[in-house]
């Protein structure tokens, strides 16, 4: 079947904000084997909006719209495509109700301008938000269907995935399965080079994807059933373990900082930290998984060399001999994170974020990274190669380096003899 995909938004055509949405769905819908062969990005103008939606129609089975949701006045995809279509909307009580549990909460209960959201397509299908309070809907006639969904990306992603796949994948008469397998310390390009012919399957396909510091590849298998599907992709990630090997951090799972968490649980462990250029950023994502309290002890945001020194006890000759963003100091922080948090082991950053160089010349983006146990020291020297404005990718690559030396740890791959030394 032929989809099409019809982003809403003024925002999106004068460039204000990036367009994600079209790019998830994108791949999403071409991991399902649906034909993809025309996106369009259209403006809130009822007109412009109608004539798009028209053109659409003319030539795909399937639109996937974007946006447009929302309880003002200019929220005008659901209507819009509803008239073209020539289905009533018909107020979804169901909806509404959410949507009046939702601002019960709030001071002043629910805006009347948000009620026009429960109005969805007589006889149509409703997806539930579970992130926001403007539902997505599919409605069909004479063989074309038109799904609207909500703009914000927090919103859309998980709409699709918890509820549009599945519609989805009953028109297709055929089950989808995907499964993500997850690298770290290797760059798309040379981990799609590795996995070689693997990349140009067809059932299962494989697809390699990209975000910071990481690199994923998802394996998706079409099939008469779901055990007919996992039959397919299971040599297929069998194969891609064998390659990647140690680069491979999970499968299936959401972040690195989600591995880790897993992993010092199921070892009843527990972590402390000390952070000077990722600035807590370290113990931000860990406790962003649910659970971290089991295995988060502390962590010392030590951005200042006396905080260094009085509370981790950096000795002062080790900053003033190899500066404050070394091996040595980085070995000492660590330790010192150790002995106060009292945890099982401890992670320590200090580095240069940018955008600017180090008065003695070291560049942003580098940092060193240590980790200690009550045995041994371990540190790796790591450098973004990003200057300028990349402060915020710099800060983020270096904690998601922070938590693999972690994982390298946890799962038994950093040995004694690469051990920078014994903890005195």
């Amino acid at each position: 079947m032929k989809c099409e995909i019809l982003s809403v938004g003024t925002e999106l055509l004068l460039g204000d904000i990036l367009n994600t949405d079209a790019q998830f769905l994108a791949r999403e819908l071409a991991a399902m084997g649906f034909t993809m062969q025309h996106q369009g990005t259209v403006g809130d103008n009822p007109e412009r909006l109608r004539e798009a939606v028209e053109h659409a129609l003319s030539r795909s089975d399937i639109i996937i719209t974007s946006g447009g949701l929302g309880p003002t006045a200019d929220d005008i995809t659901k209507e819009i495509c509803a008239e073209v279509m020539g289905i009533p909307l018909v107020l979804h009580e169901e909806s509404l109700q959410r949507m009046l549990d939702f601002f019960s909460h709030r001071k002043g209960g629910m805006p009347e301008t948000n009620r026009k959201q429960a109005y969805l397509p007589e006889g149509g299908v409703v997806f539930r938000n579970d992130h926001g309070t403007a539902p997505g809907c599919a409605m069909e006639k004479d063989g074309k269907c038109i799904i609207c969904l909500p703009g914000p990306p927090r919103e859309l992603y998980p709409m699709f995935n918890n509820f549009v796949k599945p519609y989805l994948s009953e028109k297709s008469g055929m089950v989808i399965i995907s499964h993500n397998v997850r690298t770290f310390g290797i760059g798309e390009s040379l981990m799609a080079e590795t996995a070689g012919e693997l990349l140009d399957m067809e059932n299962p396909t494989v697809a390699p994807y990209a975000k910071d510091g990481e690199a994923l590849l998802r394996v998706t298998a079409r099939a008469e059933n779901k055990e007919k599907a996992e039959e397919l992709i299971k040599p297929v990630i069998a194969e891609i373990e064998k390659r990647l090997g140690k680069f491979i951090y999970g499968i299936d799972v959401s972040s690195i900082q989600e591995k880790v968490v897993e992993l010092l649980k199921e070892k009843k462990m527990k972590i402390g930290l000390a952070e000077s250029c990722t600035a807590g950023y370290i113990a931000k994502r860990i406790t962003e998984v649910p659970g971290s309290s089991e295995v988060f002890d502390c962590g010392i945001v030590s951005y200042a060399n006396r905080i260094k020194e009085q509370i981790l006890g950096v000795p002062h000759d080790a900053i003033e001999k190899n500066g404050v963003v070394s091996r040595e100091v980085a070995c000492h922080m660590a330790k010192g994170a150790l002995r106060v948090s009292g945890a099982d082991i401890a992670v320590s950053v200090t580095g240069i974020a940018g955008p600017d160089p180090s008065e003695g010349g070291k560049p942003a983006g580098l940092s060193y990274i240590a980790l200690a146990d009550k045995q041994h020291v371990w540190c790796i020297r790591f450098e973004t190669g990003r200057s300028g404005d990349n402060r915020e990718y710099n800060r983020y690559v270096t904690a998601s380096n922070a938590l693999n030396l972690t994982r390298l740890y946890l799962t038994g791959k950093l040995t004694a003899e690469e051990a920078e030394h014994d903890f005195d």
